[in-house]
């Protein structure tokens, strides 16, 4: 496999003093790899601006030194048992097995192994059965998106049979035979891989489709049989009868099976429909290495990012973690809630559009050097698709985040700094930095877990440019935040727009279904619209009855070239003028290392009819003028209309909004994805700054010089 000479990967990317951070790092280099602590102000690599800052940690983190030692990992999902079974046939040993394979590809798929026995079909859709002494190979050949029973059976007397057969053609298929002219022991006891196999301790031969009803017989008696339609939140499916099995690198479950025939679309509703699971050769999720170093967050440490940056040589590592303050300390008036959770639904998206000739800017500007569209093997994202074009659906950061690392450019072709995230948000970091605005770190992993509690002693929640994935926990949170007196201030473009589920078991580990409609990668198959990791309705928010309008006034509206636009100011009530104070000109952020424009890529507007029931206030607008800006497919009815009613170019817009609610709280949303980007221009000195401290002022109650 291609790999990086030198790269980790933390155990959380979030924590608070007393909070234990271990660091598992692969480094194939023979000399030592040094490790210290940085403080991240700005991730921006464009020497055009402050380019990246970080302060050491000496203080917190002595600079260590560890032995290099190379930590391999293998792709690919399957099922383990949890134990060995032990197997004392007299007569035969049976495997029966129903499977809908979705790419054949160019070698052996294993389907179970079994010790010295394996079943496993050929690049050309053969089933094959093999013992060690020989095999027999069925006659027919499976075809992809089919659905098949395989049969197999090895007796004592050295005859196999197998027989692969097309469900709803049973009369057409005919059993193969072989005898191999020999005895054969049926006596072992060996651990039971499905769609994979063991060799060499490695992973091997992993299958992509769907598998169902495995089953192993002794003499025609079953003696481990798994039903996958039982338990599909979880990562254990129970033996009837027999030891359970353990998924690895999250195979999907709540997926159509053999007997779905559209009368449900709910897996809870009828799960005997949904007795799949789909596997993959590049499903990666927990890398599992084990820990090279670890770091306790110690109780004096500000709440901020910080990154662990290894070395070796010429190569380096940057791996980022966020510090959040004691549950119920805030040091600060100001908390930014960081979209832990969007950076690793992006985690490893490998653009389509990703061109080698990035590689000069990259080197131009010392930016980070690896980019995940080479290094697929290391897993890729859910905004790519498997192998055999199935979208992906789960997303961890146990495993080697490449976009996820300071100086990593997106866009390679841009003229501007071409960032989004993790990079991007550090613009809003650092112009905080600049105007010696104290804040606090809060992650949607706190935000989820902590609720309410998490922010409700601050004055004020700036979220970054780009707060995408939400739960319902998190979206409470915010909601009850501001409805309680909170100023939320939504700094960003196309944000809480898809729904997520956690694991429950693991909550490093995320889901996203993408259901019916949508700006979306993929498209989720038909009665696959349910999360399996707890049962609730993906896709869009707003297809769940919480549309971001409800929550900060404005949801996302249309999408085009990472190109930005300036605002033009519409509002010129003087009860507004405080948002204006010290700007002359009508026109904001004609300027930004984001698309060279305050309101780009991904914009946001208003809509009545999915608006929170609050008088709201359009303080400036910027329309699409790109002919390449589209509408949302969620907002678009026919070629001709759309749901707002009018033209379409007049919705193709960023609306700049403020409104207040009952109790006090407040909002304040820019409607565009590239508004933090034109913070930094001008060191820090511009429209787009000024205004955004004013608003921040009077929520904080700051005095400006």
């Amino acid at each position: 496999m291609h790999t990086v000479p030198l790269i980790g990967y933390s155990s959380l990317l979030s924590g608070r003093p007393g909070d234990k951070i271990d660091f598992k790092v692969s480094s194939e280099h023979t000399l030592n790899y040094s490790a210290r602590l940085f403080r991240s102000v700005s991730a921006d690599p464009n020497p055009d601006g402050a380019g990246i800052i970080e302060y050491d940690c000496d203080d917190l983190f002595p600079e260590q030194s560890f032995a290099s030692r190379v930590q391999g990992f293998d792709p690919g999902s399957y099922a383990v048992t949890k134990a060995p079974i032990t197997i004392s046939a007299k007569q035969s040993i049976s495997f029966t097995i129903l499977v809908y394979p979705t790419f054949l590809g160019q070698r052996e798929q294993s389907l179970i192994d079994f010790g010295k026995l394996n079943l496993s079909l050929d690049k050309n859709g053969h089933a094959i059965f093999k013992t060690n002494q020989g095999q027999v190979k069925s006659a027919d050949n499976a075809v992809e998106k089919f659905w098949y029973r395989v049969e197999a059976m090895v007796t004592n007397l050295g005859n196999m049979r197998i027989e692969l057969t097309r469900l709803g053609e049973e009369e057409n298929s005919e059993p193969t035979t072989t005898q191999l002219g020999m005895q054969i022991d049926l006596s072992q006891t060996a651990t039971v891989f499905i769609a994979s196999k063991c060799a060499d301790n490695r992973i091997r031969n992993s299958f992509n489709g769907k598998i169902e009803a495995p089953q192993i017989l002794a003499d025609n008696q079953p003696i481990a049989v798994w039903d996958f339609s039982k338990n599909i939140s979880s990562k254990i499916v129970p033996g009837v009868g027999c030891v359970d099995l353990k998924l690895e690198n999250m195979p999907t479950r709540a997926v159509t099976g053999a007997a779905w025939d559209a009368s449900e679309m709910n897996w809870q509703h009828k799960p005997e429909h949904y007795g799949a699971i789909s596997f993959h050769e590049d499903d990666i999720y927990d890398f599992n290495w084990e820990t090279d170093f670890s770091f306790v967050i110690p109780p004096n440490m500000p709440s901020g990012i910080y990154v662990m940056r290894i070395s070796c040589g010429d190569h380096y590592d940057a791996m980022p973690f966020f510090v959040c303050p004691r549950k119920g300390h805030a040091s600060a008036k100001l908390c930014v809630l960081v979209s832990t959770f969007t950076y690793v639904i992006y985690g490893n998206h490998a653009r389509p559009d990703y061109e080698a000739s990035w590689l000069e800017r990259m080197n131009e500007w010392k930016a980070y050097p690896h980019n995940p569209a080479n290094f697929p093997n290391y897993g890729l994202s859910t905004y790519n698709n498997h192998v055999d074009g199935r979208g992906i659906c789960h997303a961890s950061h146990r495993r080697p985040l490449f976009n996820l690392r300071p100086g990593y450019i997106t866009f390679g072709q841009a003229s501007c700094s071409g960032l989004r995230h993790f990079q991007a948000d550090s613009h809003l970091i650092s112009w905080l930095h600049s105007k010696n605005i104290t804040y606090d770190i809060i992650t949607d992993e706190q935000l989820h877990c902590d609720g309410w509690d998490a922010i409700n002693q601050y004055d004020a929640v700036l979220t970054g440019s780009h707060p995408e994935y939400h739960t319902q926990e998190t979206l409470d949170a915010l909601t009850r935040y501001r409805d309680g007196g909170g100023a939320l201030h939504y700094l960003g473009g196309n944000g809480f727009y898809w729904r997520i589920a956690r694991h429950q078991e693991d909550s490093g580990f995320l889901e996203i279904r993408r259901a019916e409609d949508g700006l979306r990668a993929w498209a989720s198959e038909p009665g696959e619209y349910y999360n399996a990791f707890d049962g609730t309705y993906g896709g869009l928010w707003r297809r769940n009855g919480r549309a971001p309008q409800k929550l900060v006034g404005v949801g996302f509206t249309a999408q085009g070239t990472f190109k930005g636009m300036p605002y033009q100011r519409t509002c010129f009530d003087p009860e507004f003028d405080w948002v204006f104070d010290g700007i002359d000109s009508p026109i904001l952020g004609d300027f930004g290392f984001s698309g060279n424009g305050a309101a780009g890529f991904e914009l946001d507007r208003i809509d009545p009819k999915l608006g929170p029931g609050y008088t709201i206030t359009i303080l400036a607008q910027s329309f699409a003028v790109d002919e390449n800006f589209i509408l949302v497919p969620e907002e678009q009815l026919t070629h001709l209309t759309n749901l707002s009613g009018g033209p379409e170019n007049e919705v193709k817009r960023a609306d700049m909004i403020y409104f207040e609610v009952p109790n006090g709280g407040r909002v304040f949303s820019v409607g565009s994805i590239t508004f933090c980007g034109s913070l930094p221009w001008n060191n820090f000195d511009n429209t787009v700054s000024r205004l955004l401290l004013n608003v921040l002022s009077r929520s904080l109650k700051l005095t400006q010089a």
